[in-house]
């Protein structure tokens, strides 16, 4: 991959056309040189949307980004089942089915939906059943 310079911006300048869409150019460091096709793609969804929705999705982008980056991204369903059943043993699967009333306390305590809890029974189930190594 290409070095890419540490000044590296789009920008974006003030027009006025004849059929009153104003055109507004902006200096934005970036971190990444875009491709074509990404310029593409942000020009037309800066051209669709409203500036207030289009900073409300960055800041959301951010959040996320910056999540992702910490490694504490842990979005939906799967991934809550997958940090509950990752690495349980056969042996700790078959003590958590007998006791699974204590265990639904447990995860409606942590704020899991039943679905989630349900899901993360299926899991445990299939584990328990397989042979210990």
């Amino acid at each position: 991959m290409p070095k890419v310079p540490k000044n590296l911006a789009i920008t974006l300048k003030v027009e006025y056309s004849k059929n009153f869409m104003i055109k507004f150019h902006v200096d934005l460091p970036i971190s990444q040189k875009p491709t074509e096709l990404e310029l593409k793609k942000m020009k037309e969804y800066f051209k669709e949307m409203p500036v207030s929705e289009i900073i409300s999705g960055l800041k959301f982008a951010q959040s996320r980004w910056t999540a992702k980056d910490a490694g504490i991204l842990k979005v939906g369903r799967k991934s809550i089942v997958q940090k509950e059943v990752h690495s349980v043993t056969t042996e700790q699967a078959q003590w958590r089915l007998k006791n699974w009333k204590m265990m639904i306390s447990n995860y409606r305590r942590r704020g899991y939906s039943y679905p989630t809890i349900s899901r993360i029974k299926k899991i445990l189930i299939q584990k328990s059943k397989k042979k210990s190594k």
